[in-house]
């Protein structure tokens, strides 16, 4: 489902329009003539969600009731997803919370008293205990984490790990030992965009590097299709393989939710309207936000865009067996972020935020910076791209030459070892893969500390390959020169100036769109 009627062409009276550039915004005017594409309204959120958790619980898709499924003396374990999810994090309680407390309450009613609850890291950070509490809740952390009963994924911890087997195109499934040998796996979803859940949950939350590099790899990078389309993702269609050979040797019994596009609280809530939606208050708010921003030490700028939380509104609760709850879950999806657009463009204009699924009270580093923009935001369209083949796309975001060295202390050897010798994803994956992967230092600092894994920023990489494969030019306006340069791309100090340096792929008279995200938005291009 595409909703359409959410798209604007520049005009003379046309206000300049609001781009996300990192930790903060500026106010761009377009040319004449170019497309805007917004975000579709926030649908309303569930009244009673605690009463749409236990419909789903008790009316499953193409399942049993959960209650059910519980039986004294079986081992239960419950997975979630990670830090990573939503962004912003979400104001107490989180979903997740909500219904693992439900979840809980029927184990205990059952007479289960072997549970396990593990966050689907895969080969993320591990969640900080704060963190923890945040998402779970004091009660839950407090009945499980200090018994050791909650607690992070360890991808590298090979005792605790269980080979499965291999799909039919002998991609190897190997996941946690606890949920392998567990007589069902509930498994908590947020979905924030359509990418995500189904069965990229447990056989990806729950891998390790072996099952992981089947589909984050470089390949079937540039050969999915957008990430955001399942159909047309080759990644899903691995990922797919792997969960239908799983559930073959453990019951799944899967939860999902849906959010709306209330993303941006107050006083910043004029981030989720249109410009020329904004009252005089949400003038007021975004004139005190930009003077502030331009005023604040980084620290402290980082600080408050660091603390956001949003009041999202829930628009979904989805229980049961894997496939038939992801395809609610995609409607649900679909109809909060489609948007139909008529055809492509020459030039693609997007800004770039303070947040992504990896940089969670961190920094965005360049490589994360490229991740966003290349990899989730060029791909958040169905049927085709939303820039031609040959296109050209222009980012704003300062590409600060700064990384986390708790966080990503890999990123920085990336970086400056691996993209000093190419920026092919094809050549990198091949020449220094696995060598970052196998690292003793970066598994060590995955396992005891709260960094990413050593190969993690290769998939980030990877995650840019269909668009670098795709458009002839890319320039980031406002970009630290040096640091774009190192990743093969150009920098300008104005919309202006990117234009004119794309003018030789595109031409003088391009058509130019640009996609007014986030909120988050998917363009369903015909």
């Amino acid at each position: 489902m595409s909703r359409p009627g959410f798209v604007l062409e520049v005009d003379d009276r046309t206000p300049p329009l609001l781009v996300h550039e990192g930790e903060g915004f500026r106010l761009e005017r377009f040319p004449t003539g170019t497309r805007v594409i917004y975000p579709p309204e926030s649908l309303p959120g569930i009244r009673d969600i605690d009463a749409a958790i236990a419909n789903a619980l008790e009316n499953p898709e193409n399942s049993e009731p959960l209650r059910a499924l519980l039986r004294p003396g079986m081992r239960l374990t419950i997975a979630f997803d990670d830090v990573s999810l939503p962004l912003p994090p979400m104001k107490r309680p989180d979903i997740r919370q909500r219904i693992m407390e439900q979840v809980l309450t029927l184990a205990a009613q059952a007479g289960v008293d072997d549970v396990e609850i593990i966050a689907a890291l895969a080969l993320h950070r591990r969640m900080m205990p704060s963190e923890l509490q945040h998402a779970l809740g004091e009660r839950i952390y407090r009945s499980f984490a200090p018994q050791g009963l909650l607690y992070n994924h360890d991808a590298e911890d090979k005792d605790n790990l269980e080979f499965i087997g291999e799909t039919e195109k002998g991609e190897e499934v190997e996941i946690n030992k606890r949920a392998a040998t567990s007589d069902l796996i509930v498994y908590v979803n947020i979905n924030i965009v359509p990418m995500d859940g189904g069965h990229k949950s447990v056989p990806i939350g729950l891998a390790s590097y072996r099952s992981l590099r089947h589909h984050h790899n470089s390949h079937t990078m540039v050969h999915s299709r957008s990430f955001m389309d399942a159909e047309k993702s080759a990644m899903h269609h691995s990922a797919w393989r792997m969960g239908r050979l799983l559930k073959e040797h453990v019951k799944i019994f899967t939860v999902e939710t849906t959010l709306n596009n209330d993303i941006f609280p107050e006083p910043i809530g004029f981030m989720n309207k249109r410009e020329w939606e904004w009252g005089v208050r949400d003038q007021a708010n975004m004139l005190a936000a930009k003077r502030g921003i331009a005023l604040a030490p980084k620290k402290l700028k980082r600080k408050i865009f660091e603390d956001v939380r949003s009041a999202y509104g829930i628009t979904g609760v989805h229980a049961g067996e894997t496939e038939a709850v992801h395809a609610k879950t995609l409607e649900n999806c679909f109809k909060q972020q489609a948007v139909e657009v008529q055809g492509q463009t020459d030039v693609l204009i997007m800004g770039v935020p303070f947040i992504g699924p990896y940089n969670v009270n961190a920094v965005m580093n360049p490589i994360l910076a490229t991740c966003m923009g290349l990899g989730y935001f060029f791909n958040s369209y169905r049927n085709m791209p939303v820039v031609r083949k040959g296109g050209a796309v222009i980012l704003y975001h300062p590409v600060q030459y700064e990384f986390n060295q708790l966080h990503h202390p890999s990123y920085v050897d990336f970086f400056e070892e691996v993209l000093a010798e190419s920026t092919d994803p094809a050549t990198i994956e091949k020449k220094f893969e696995k060598q970052y992967a196998t690292d003793p230092w970066y598994i060590h600092l995955y396992r005891t500390s709260y960094a990413y894994h050593g190969v993690h920023p290769f998939y980030m990489w990877y995650w840019a390959a269909h668009a670098m494969d795709h458009v002839g030019d890319v320039v980031w306006v406002g970009g630290n020169r040096k640091a774009v340069e190192r990743m093969g791309f150009r920098a300008a100090s104005t919309l202006n100036d990117a234009l004119e340096m794309v003018s030789h792929t595109v031409g003088r008279s391009p058509s130019i769109t640009y996609t007014h995200n986030p909120p988050h938005l998917i363009s369903d291009v015909r």
